[in-house]
């Protein structure tokens, strides 16, 4: 598995949304928070991970994924980490909160949902995954890129749209159909909030039109303590977007 790293003292885990690589988080890999140690490893076969993950990448499920993680961590020597999920990361970070609830010490959920997927949620996917089939990762990035980002962004910051279309473009397709079908198919995970114990930060971009502000709500509201984090002019990749409230964010976890 490939990962990246910076900054020392309490391991927080970085999970990058769907279509892109561990690379989204270099803005916070660049600055890390002082006594803070970022792990951010791509998810299984993103980054065009190579024939190790071939026989993988059927079918997994989104606690495929999770355990993956778990293995990660077991491998670092990390008990127990913070882990922050942004779109479908977020629905891995849930997947170990089923899994392994003590291994997870804090939370932060961003742009994200616990609900399953509607049945034109799941129609959906399987448009996406024809266009994978179809196109490839070339046909994903012009499929989401205007989902992808805010309006103020793709308006004040032309240059990120570049920079995302290219980390979508840099995974492989198989990756990608692979990661569709688990959160085409991922368990709800609205049932296991109300006993989530550790500290949460939940973190919405205004602008986001895939995972909107009532999906952050919901989960504020079933998580007892938890923070809601609005932020303004900003789409579904949050932390892109406005790296400085992740960055910040990430430091108050805890």
């Amino acid at each position: 598995m490939r990962y990246l790293e910076a900054g020392q003292g309490r391991p927080t885990v970085l999970l990058h949304a769907f279509p892109l690589s561990a690379d989204q988080w270099l803005p916070q890999l660049m600055r890390p928070p002082a006594g803070l140690r970022l792990i951010a490893p791509d998810l299984r076969g993103f980054r065009g991970a190579g024939p190790a993950f071939e026989a993988d990448l059927d079918a997994p499920g989104i606690d495929d994924y999770g355990r993956d993680i778990l293995e990660l961590m077991a491998h670092l020597d990390i008990r127990d980490a913070t882990v922050a999920g942004l779109s479908m990361g977020g629905y891995v970070a849930l997947a170990l909160l089923r899994l392994a609830p003590a291994r997870v010490s804090g939370l932060l959920l961003a742009d994200t949902r616990a609900t399953a997927d509607t049945a034109e949620g799941k129609a959906g996917r399987e448009r996406l995954r024809a266009v994978v089939e179809r196109d490839g990762s070339a046909g994903v990035a012009r499929e989401m890129l205007p989902k992808l980002l805010g309006e103020t962004t793709r308006r004040e910051q032309p240059d990120l749209e570049d920079a995302v279309r290219h980390l979508i473009e840099s995974n492989d397709a198989g990756a990608l159909a692979a990661a569709i079908g688990a959160m085409r198919d991922r368990p709800d995970s609205t049932s296991i909030l109300p006993a989530v114990a550790c500290p949460v930060t939940i973190v919405c971009g205004e602008e986001d039109v895939l995972t909107p502000m009532a999906d952050s709500e919901a989960m504020h509201a079933a998580i007892a303590g938890s923070r809601l984090i609005r932020v303004p002019r900003v789409g579904h990749l949050s932390n892109l977007e406005a790296p400085g409230v992740l960055t910040d964010a990430l430091a108050t976890v805890r």
